[in-house]
Order: C-alpha cells, then sequence, then structure tokens
C-alpha cells in the first residue's frame, strides 16, 4: 500500500472511489478547484497494482477573521480496504501538510450524526472533538486542535 500526493490525472478515479464508498458526491469541477487551488494537501491510496483504493480531499478554509485551518472535504476508503489504518495515515498527511504549507492550527470537517461509523473513526481514533453544530445539513463540525498531531503522537497521549 501506498500514500501519496494526488495528481490532477488522480482526480478521477478519486471521485469513482467517492462514488463507490460515499453518498456525498461531488461533480468533478470540485475535485479540480482543490487540486488546482491546494495541489499540496489531498493524498490518495494506491494498491500494489497502482488502483486508488482511499483519498483525502482537503482545502484551507478562507475566513479573515479566523486562524488558518484547513478543512477534511471528503474522505473515502474502499470497503475492501478498510481497517488497514489508510484513512488514519491519509488524515495524517493531509494534516501535517496544511501544517507544513499553510501553519493550519486546526483541521475542521462535517459529518452526519447517522454516520456511526464516521463518528468513532474521528472522534476516537484521531481524536477530533465536537466543536458546533453546522447547519442541519452538513451534521456537526467536528475537528483537531492540534493538526499537526500524528497517530504516534495520539498513541503516547
Amino acid at each position: 500500500m501506498n500514500i501519496r500526493n494526488a495528481r490532477p490525472e488522480d482526480l478521477m478515479n478519486m471521485q469513482h472511489c467517492n462514488l463507490l464508498c460515499l453518498p456525498e458526491n461531488y461533480q468533478m469541477k470540485y475535485y479540480f478547484y482543490h487540486g488546482l487551488s491546494w495541489p499540496q494537501l489531498s493524498y490518495i491510496a494506491e494498491d500494489e497494482n497502482g488502483k486508488i483504493v482511499g483519498y483525502v480531499l482537503a482545502k484551507m478554509e478562507e475566513d479573515p477573521d479566523d486562524v488558518p485551518h484547513g478543512h477534511i472535504t471528503s474522505l473515502a476508503v474502499k470497503r475492501s480496504h478498510r481497517r488497514l489504518g489508510l484513512a488514519q495515515k491519509l488524515m495524517d498527511q493531509a494534516s501535517r501538510a496544511m501544517i507544513e504549507n499553510f501553519n493550519a492550527k486546526y483541521v475542521s470537517l462535517h459529518v452526519r450524526k447517522s454516520n456511526r461509523a464516521a463518528l468513532h473513526l474521528y472522534s476516537n481514533t484521531l481524536k477530533f472533538q465536537r466543536h458546533r453544530l453546522a447547519r442541519a445539513r452538513q451534521g456537526p463540525v467536528i475537528r483537531r486542535e492540534r493538526a499537526r498531531e500524528t497517530a504516534e503522537e495520539r498513541a503516547k497521549s
């Protein structure tokens, strides 16, 4: 398994992975928007044959009234490759890139209240905390204050 920075030629396969894995789907132009605006923030997981089995689509929020912070737009891992730590590795890579490239102070994301598996991953494994409720359609906003904290650092605490 290989984790690497997403390239423009990966975007269509990232969208395909999204369509297979998630009910929240995006038009191709949204992938290009992320890929062209923040090329260093999105990552893919590929199998030994170079097929994309997971991805994280990330961006920086452009809120002048807040500290610099990143946002995870979408995270998906194909069912056949779940429980291998890929989501955690993808999230760690994106978070690290947000700090190194943009000095992000935290990372946020939206998750549906009904998505128990995702809530467990973000809250228990990745140590995100519920921050506030967003618009009803989006679900709660959860965030990890210390964007830099990686899996190794979380294991120590």
